[in-house]
């Protein structure tokens, strides 16, 4: 089970949307290290994308890339990013 670490601004759903986008990016990062899998690329990654994008669309992200991005490195980093970022 991963830990997850939000902020008072990211809402439950944008931080399940960036948790599905990371497992979206593990799932990428597995087929694409096995070059036997890469024709099996769609069909692997066809629900690891229909629930990023579900998950976009629900928390109101989709088209804003800039803040997902930094949910998204909230939730990779534990929250270390957003300090680093802001000179913290």
């Amino acid at each position: 089970m991963t830990a997850t670490t939000s902020t008072p601004s990211a809402t439950p759903g944008e931080c399940t949307a960036a948790q599905a986008y990371l497992r979206l990016l593990a799932a990428v990062r597995a087929v694409l290290d096995d070059p036997l899998q890469a024709s099996l690329a769609a069909p692997l990654l066809a629900a690891p994308i229909a629930e990023a994008d579900e998950a976009l669309d629900a928390a109101g992200l989709a088209g804003n890339e800039r803040e997902f991005l930094d949910l998204v490195a909230l939730q990779a980093v534990g929250g270390h990013a957003a300090a680093r970022a802001s000179g913290g």
